[in-house]
């Protein structure tokens, strides 16, 4: 069910300042957004393993690996807000990468929003007072628990120890929402899906479905991961 009216969310307006993406709150403050922040405190191992695989598959190659990774991503988020808000995802056009991104979303509509009782909204900005902002695909009642959660598209099928960089996006999220609606959310859910191969011109082999799920002691863990990241990110910044 698409709740809506549960809280009041609000489309917080985004600027680039200097090169970094800056949420405006509505208090007036300019705060970094969980990506920013994300991408400005990952170890010297994540940057390095990045370069090496640009390395690797080459500059035009990874370009483009990661542009069709993006637009594959933008249209499966489409299908599945609109099956959120309205219960129906639409047909896909008559392009084969359109029906290989509704593959996609179906797989995750039929395995993972299927175990969710209620919507409160979808594409969400969420911010923490003075501190830092996002935006989240999802919030609502997952398997009986309040969640925040997000759809990912990947090349191949990942593993829960590649995914720090999720839980802590999904843990900001929550804190968030905590901080400014007065909720208790302490669960996020990963519903991912691996990008189908072709198997002849317009036709795709069924895509494999991954769920992660973040709650208990876990989510603890990451909430003084993602605090430790804001003070990483302040000192080096301010």
């Amino acid at each position: 069910m698409y709740n809506p009216n549960k809280f009041n969310y609000k489309e917080l307006r985004k600027e680039n300042i200097n090169g970094s993406r800056k949420y405006i709150t509505p208090d007036g403050h300019f705060v970094p957004s969980v990506t920013t922040i994300l991408d400005a405190t990952k170890s010297e191992e994540k940057k390095q393993a990045l370069r090496e695989w640009r390395q690797r598959v080459g500059e035009k190659q990874a370009q483009q690996i990661t542009t069709e990774a993006a637009g594959r991503g933008t249209r499966m988020h489409k299908w599945l807000e609109n099956h959120v808000k309205t219960g129906i995802a639409g047909e896909p056009g008559s392009n084969p990468y359109s029906k290989q991104s509704h593959l996609m979303a179906q797989q995750i509509i039929d395995n993972g929003l299927s175990k969710c009782q209620e919507f409160w909204g979808t594409e969400v900005s969420l911010y923490f007072p003075e501190v830092y902002a996002g935006t989240t695909d999802l919030v609502g009642v997952h398997d009986g628990s309040d969640a925040i959660m997000d759809h990912k598209q990947t090349n191949k099928p990942k593993k829960r120890e590649w995914i720090d960089d999720y839980f802590l996006q999904l843990t900001a999220y929550a804190l968030a929402h905590n901080e400014v609606f007065g909720t208790k959310i302490r669960k996020g859910v990963i519903f991912m899906c691996v990008a189908p191969k072709e198997e002849k011109p317009g036709v795709w082999a069924k895509p494999e479905y991954q769920e992660f799920i973040l709650e208990g002691k876990e989510f603890d863990h990451y909430t003084g991961l993602w605090y430790e990241k804001l003070e990483q990110y302040y000192k080096q910044f301010l």
